[in-house]
């Protein structure tokens, strides 16, 4: 029986989401309904559609009591709103109903594993939030909280391991039918670790390991784990909190961590070899992936940044997208993002130049727009005299614009969104060091109303960045100090 928290936010959802117009959200990028959206949850294919739920306020653009968003979509491109799946109504969550995953059961029904939180009174007025791993049974639209919630507490967490921070399950189900969940943990030195579970039929759970733990190299809390094999290799990804840069990774403070290395499936511990950043732009966290029907690993995140989450005007009615889903794979140690294929369905108007030779400003005919893709291939005009600097300027007007640029003496990519339109002293430029063979590179722009995605050299690496520039400034403009040579194939992204 539906609690009347979760029937009022259905109403309110459904009331509200219609005073949002369709240009007033992105095209292809999952936007929350109306209110608040952070963490992808419960990203899942089930009875033939996509699932993904979201961490979720809709009373108000800004952070509060965790709901469940949801949507589903055929294409991970096209995404249709379904009712609100959990709202914080039972006494174990009545704080907020906080990430977690799905998987299909054996009788069809779709089994939601989450975080409840209980804020619990302690000494001297102060409060602690205790966090417990909690199930929901459901149909695809409507869920039933399971009657011996919670299923993992403080009874389950090892000696020796934080009782407060225990959050985010990501559950997954094996080819012999058991099922393994990862959640994250604190250990006893304050830093981030990240707990094993297994279950026969995805409702008892018992404690098998330590995966890994981090021993305070990235960051201290690590957030949102996932964990699979990929290529031969076992991977995992978390969003730690509070990292140090190291050189040109880790820029983002609260920022997302890759590990690649071994699984040793007896001791149930993993074993690094790698390390990277997911992204390398200002606005991405909490990953979240799907192993899709026709066997491909897709990533998806929450396009923003802690840091920057609380500077859009009160009056907007939502805040919070998603990025593009992104097909993974290993390469020499290294993990290659890429579009989802899918993406390709929507271009239209191509436009192509090539072998152009430029030295300073310029546009070209046919280029420009807010829902676009760009692939752009770059080299020195000469090849003995390397260019200092290249640019591309987009969502551009008078006293406007957000720019890439790449400066190939260095071999630094850097985003710039400063003259995106705020009027804030927020994060608005990063930098990354990329791969280039004396100034040749590749870049794939995606841009969408709000957004801009780089893939640099077919997905060595990502920038993601936010922007909310009004959409009349949808001009695109080339820089080069120095003489380049320039290939670009420009799409408008519709349908």
């Amino acid at each position: 029986m539906t609690s009347q928290t979760l029937r009022e936010a259905r109403k309110y959802e459904e009331t509200f989401e219609k005073k949002i117009g369709t240009e007033d959200r992105p095209g292809f990028h999952l936007s929350t309904r109306v209110g608040w959206m952070n963490d992808p949850n419960g990203f899942s294919y089930y009875q033939g559609k996509y699932h993904l739920f979201y961490q979720y306020h809709p009373y108000d653009p800004y952070w509060g009591p965790m709901h469940w968003g949801h949507a589903v979509s055929e294409d991970l491109l096209h995404w249709e709103y379904l009712p609100a799946a959990l709202a914080p109504d039972q006494d174990y969550d009545r704080d907020g109903c906080f990430s977690g995953s799905a998987v299909t059961l054996p009788d069809g029904k779709q089994l939601l594993m989450y975080t409840g939180v209980k804020r619990i009174p302690v000494s001297d007025g102060e409060f602690r939030d205790e966090q417990t791993q909690c199930l929901a049974i459901g149909d695809g639209i409507d869920y039933v909280k399971y009657e011996h919630n919670p299923i993992l507490d403080r009874e389950d967490i090892p000696e020796g391991c934080s009782k407060a921070d225990f959050r985010d399950p990501k559950m997954w189900q094996e080819e012999d039918g058991t099922y393994r969940c990862v959640v994250a943990n604190r250990a006893a030195d304050g830093s981030g670790q990240i707990l094993l579970y297994t279950s026969l039929d995805g409702l008892d759970w018992k404690f098998k390991s330590v995966l890994s733990a981090n021993h305070n190299r990235f960051g201290v809390m690590w957030e949102c784990p996932d964990f699979f094999q990929l290529d031969k290799k076992a991977v995992l990804l978390c969003s730690p909190m509070d990292m140090l840069p190291e050189g040109f990774e880790y820029h983002n403070g609260n920022g997302t961590l890759c590990l690649i290395g071994s699984f040793d499936e007896v001791s149930g511990t993993f074993n690094m070899e790698t390390n990277q950043a997911i992204d390398y732009g200002i606005d991405f966290y909490a990953t979240q992936t799907i192993l899709t029907p026709d066997g491909r690993r897709v990533m998806i995140a929450w396009m923003q940044n802690w840091d920057t989450s609380r500077l859009h005007p009160k009056e907007t009615r939502w805040f919070g997208q998603m990025t593009l889903p992104r097909e993974l794979s290993v390469k020499e140690g290294r993990l290659i993002q890429k579009p989802i294929r899918e993406l390709e369905a929507l271009r239209s108007n191509k436009v192509e130049y090539r072998d152009i030779e430029f030295t300073d400003a310029m546009q070209l005919e046919g280029i420009k727009g807010r829902r676009v893709e760009m692939e752009i291939e770059l080299a020195p005009s000469d090849g003995e005299n390397l260019y200092k600097k290249f640019a591309v300027r987009f969502a551009q007007r008078e006293g406007f614009h957000t720019a890439i640029s790449f400066r190939p003496y260095e071999s630094i990519l850097k985003v710039d969104r400063k003259f995106s339109g705020s009027r804030r002293a927020a994060i608005h430029q990063r930098r990354c060091k990329v791969r280039d063979e004396n100034g040749k590179i590749r870049l794939r722009l995606i841009l969408d109303r709000f957004s801009a995605e780089v893939f640099v050299n077919d997905g060595e690496q990502v920038m993601t960045i936010t922007m909310y520039t009004e959409q009349a400034a949808d001009g695109i403009s080339f820089f080069a100090d120095g003489s380049v040579k320039m290939n670009v194939v420009k799409y408008d992204l519709v349908g």
